[in-house]
């Protein structure tokens, strides 16, 4: 099976999940992708691939849009979704959710945690390490004390409430796994695995 990886995927910092998919099987190829992170290779997206090639030309952003219909996001972990979501990054994220939604692409998100983290109920009951850290602070009577350092840090509940929002409106689905699960569940999702599941 060939798998396309996109090529905004920082080098080093995806090996364990690639090396997974590797040993199951998958070749991977890095180009890049108009949505998600991951895409099977089928024979639409073959035909693009060949296309450009014995034109002897590279594969542009938007060349594979509208030949695959199933893509897989990954998150390194939840404070990644949370500057997705609720941060800075939230337009540029919602742009993608919407150009997969208007082409008819099924996107997964899914959320890379060691944090006990598989569903969005659990998500519900997850405490953001950020609202714990404190950092010390002198009075103006010269007295110190702690205070949060992220006192307004997303709680779990925020951020499933937000993911669901998405979810109903944009039809794209958020899953967790632990990173040494990640390479199995792409696989799965894709449709690339015979005993490949795509709902939680």
């Amino acid at each position: 099976m060939k798998i396309l990886v996109d090529t905004g995927q920082q080098k080093k910092k995806h090996d364990l999940k690639h090396a997974c998919m590797e040993r199951l099987g998958a070749e991977l190829n890095v180009v890049p992708l108009p949505v998600g992170d991951y895409v099977l290779v089928d024979e639409k997206v073959e035909d693009v691939l060949n296309r450009k090639k014995h034109r002897g030309i590279d594969v542009k952003k938007l060349d594979l849009l509208g030949s695959y219909k199933v893509s897989v996001d990954t998150k390194r972990d939840i404070a990644e979704i949370i500057g997705n979501i609720c941060g800075q990054q939230h337009d540029r994220f919602r742009d993608e959710v919407i150009l997969a939604q208007r082409n008819q692409i099924k996107l997964y998100v899914l959320v890379e945690n060691a944090d006990g983290v598989s569903t969005l109920a659990d998500l519900d009951r997850w405490e953001n390490p950020r609202a714990k850290m404190k950092k010390w602070i002198r009075g103006a009577d010269g007295s110190r004390k702690q205070v949060p350092v992220s006192p307004n840090a997303t709680k779990g509940s925020t951020l499933a409430k937000a993911m669901r929002t998405m979810q109903e409106e944009y039809d794209v689905r958020f899953l967790f796994c632990r990173p040494e699960e990640t390479g199995r569940e792409i696989l799965e999702l894709l449709g690339a695995m015979e005993d490949g599941k795509k709902e939680n």
